[in-house]
């Protein structure tokens, strides 16, 4: 599976700060858990990549 391979997979994404000082990620689908935490400062680049995806996609 690939970046531009579709799935029809409904999921649930969270993301929010826990009492760690850490940024969570939380994906649930189909019974299975993902919890990814990330310090700030990773969590900032995270979202600069998200940014720069949705201004590529938007020129296509």
């Amino acid at each position: 599976m690939g970046i531009n391979s579709e799935r029809d997979i409904e999921a649930n994404m969270q993301i929010g700060p826990t009492d760690q000082g850490m940024v969570r990620i939380y994906i649930e689908a189909k019974g299975v858990e993902v919890p990814m935490d990330f310090d700030p400062e990773e969590a900032e680049e995270i979202a600069d990549e998200i940014r720069a995806a949705a201004k590529a996609a938007r020129a296509v």
